[in-house]
């Protein structure tokens, strides 16, 4: 009956070409072994044992196998991607590109037939060397997905990294874990071995960092885990602590930021804590269900929790109230939302992911059904492709034909992972170390 339901709520076949059944194990994991035993017990079920997959490889172009195609009718995304005039089959042009010599092509001439028009005289010539430039900055540029990812260094942070951020106008690497926080420099994503640019040590050794997010400038991060607190970073000139604002519960599983960089949701484990992070106060204590609060995010006006009782939840920003509910069937791992806010993505503990729209009745579902014990979802600023890493195995997704567009096997368990916003840089965290990858395109 379980099967049924979910096959009609959703009514999406399998990608991927994973094989139809599920793993026989149990739906929970507990925390894998480390050597911050405090930390240990107060991380729970958030984090499982990464376990051991063949080794990996350096390069890696487009995967062999591609997604199930998902309709129009399903899933149309606004702005993400390739443009109305790149599905109607036109040419991709990259920003700067110049175009092939040939037959020039205006408006009035038959598809495919030079126009036979004489070239603008001397005086339309002039008028345009008159036009300004248009100034970089406003200028809307389409990114294309890659196509590709080459493997260009390891940072080595000597704890496990629960949770990494890349800044795509620097290039700084942020790994998190247990005790410190290490700062790399781009000069260190590409030569093995070299020392990290600082090291943030915590005032109390044993307090661990499980979540962190860049805010939209890169100019601050913010972080949270087991220490009762979410702390402000300033990274330029130097990272330097700016606040700690103290929390009411234990440990912060999940942070999200708004698009102003105005509120900030830290989620606990039963309640989400709502900041003001202009003025460093606390909005509000928010109650969610108990188990229902492992992830968070924020898309507009509207805020999502979802956790281990296996359904997402979608509240109001202003007046608290619960929108929506959404029963996934499985154990939510990790939430993510494309850059136009339209979809919400949920990564599941069978691998699986879900899509619904914000403000539309409409939802899918990608099928996996092979069961993880980390599932990380990031969805690129550029808005054509997203990530999804499960256990040691990384894929890169066009959107939004969900068409695979590399895969990154690893030899150890992917904890978290990140994209550069520049869409240049992959960055990955695992038991010791963060990986990184160039993307191709």
């Amino acid at each position: 009956v379980k099967a049924e339901k979910e096959e009609a709520w959703f009514g999406m076949p399998g990608v991927y070409g994973e094989p139809e059944e599920r793993r026989d194990v149990p739906e929970s994991s507990g925390v894998s072994s480390q050597p911050e035993p405090q930390v240990q017990q107060q991380l729970g079920r958030a984090y499982g044992v990464p376990w051991q997959p063949p080794s990996p490889t350096t390069w890696h172009g487009p995967a062999d196998q591609e997604t199930s195609m998902v309709t129009q009718q399903h899933w149309h995304l606004q702005g993400l991607g390739r443009s109305e005039l790149q599905a109607a089959g036109l040419p991709d042009a990259q920003p700067g590109e110049v175009a092939e010599s040939g037959p020039s092509f205006l408006p009035g001439s038959e598809v495919g037939q030079p126009c036979s028009s004489s070239p603008p005289g001397e005086e339309v010539q002039s008028w345009l060397r008159a036009i300004p430039p248009i100034p970089d900055e406003v200028v809307v540029r389409q990114k294309r997905a890659p196509q590709g990812s080459w493997k260009v260094g390891t940072l080595r942070h000597g704890k496990r990294v629960y949770t990494v951020a890349i800044s795509g106008s620097t290039h700084h690497v942020y790994t998190c874990g247990s005790g410190y926080i290490r700062v790399w420099d781009e000069g260190a994503l590409h030569a093995g071995g070299k020392v990290p640019q600082a090291q943030l040590d915590f005032q109390d050794r044993q307090d661990c960092v499980v979540t962190c997010k860049l805010f939209p400038d890169e100019q601050s991060l913010i972080t949270g885990g087991a220490s009762q607190a979410v702390t402000l970073w300033d990274l330029a000139p130097t990272p330097q602590v700016r606040a700690q604002l103290t929390s009411t519960g234990p440990t912060c599983y999940s942070l999200a930021v708004s698009s102003d960089a105005h509120i900030c949701l830290a989620g606990f484990q039963g309640f989400v804590e709502i900041w003001d992070l202009q003025n460093q106060i606390l909005i509000r204590k928010h109650q969610v269900p108990v188990y229902a609060s492992r992830c968070v995010d924020i898309t507009g006006n509207m805020f999502w929790t979802g956790g281990e009782d296996t359904t997402l939840y979608s509240w109001d920003l202003r007046s608290y109230q619960r929108l929506h509910q959404y029963d996934l069937e499985n154990e939510i791992l990790s939430i993510t939302h494309d850059p136009g806010e339209e979809w919400i993505l949920a990564g599941l503990r069978t691998s699986d992911i879900a899509f619904l729209h914000t403000l539309r009745n409409e939802k899918f579902k990608v099928v996996m059904k092979k069961y993880t014990r980390h599932h990380s979802l990031k969805f690129a600023s550029c808005g054509s492709y997203f990530v999804t890493a499960k256990d040691a195995c990384i894929s890169g997704l066009e959107a939004p034909s969900l068409q695979k567009l590399f895969q990154v096997e690893e030899s150890s368990g992917i904890l978290c992972c990140d994209v550069s916003s520049d869409n240049q840089y992959l960055v990955m965290g695992s038991k010791s170390s963060a990986i990184i990858y160039q993307l191709l395109y």
